[in-house]
């Protein structure tokens, strides 16, 4: 997975996942909606409505003092966290 940040500001960001499709998107997108402090997580694959990009493009907007990419790391974290517990129960479960 390659990152490449498009566009920052003191509360926003637009990054390109470089290799991902829905299904990670959609994790972190639903990740970022839960983490305090994001007003709004959306991301967009579709290169023909977009100007011809190819990869993911990942927009988080936060509230006023939260920045973006502190967010993001805090989603990372918890997806983490969430993938790490799930392989635990599963290997009780086998």
């Amino acid at each position: 997975m390659e990152l490449r940040v498009i566009d920052k500001t003191e509360e926003e960001l637009r990054i390109e996942v470089a290799g991902e499709d829905h299904t990670f998107m959609n994790v972190i997108k639903g990740a970022l909606l839960e983490t305090e402090g994001v007003a709004a997580a959306t991301y967009d694959v579709n290169p023909e409505q977009s100007g011809g990009q190819t990869e993911p493009i990942l927009s988080i907007k936060t509230e006023s003092g939260v920045d973006p990419l502190d967010a993001l790391g805090d989603a990372s974290r918890s997806v983490q966290t969430m993938m790490d517990d799930f392989s635990t129960a599963f290997e009780s479960a086998a």
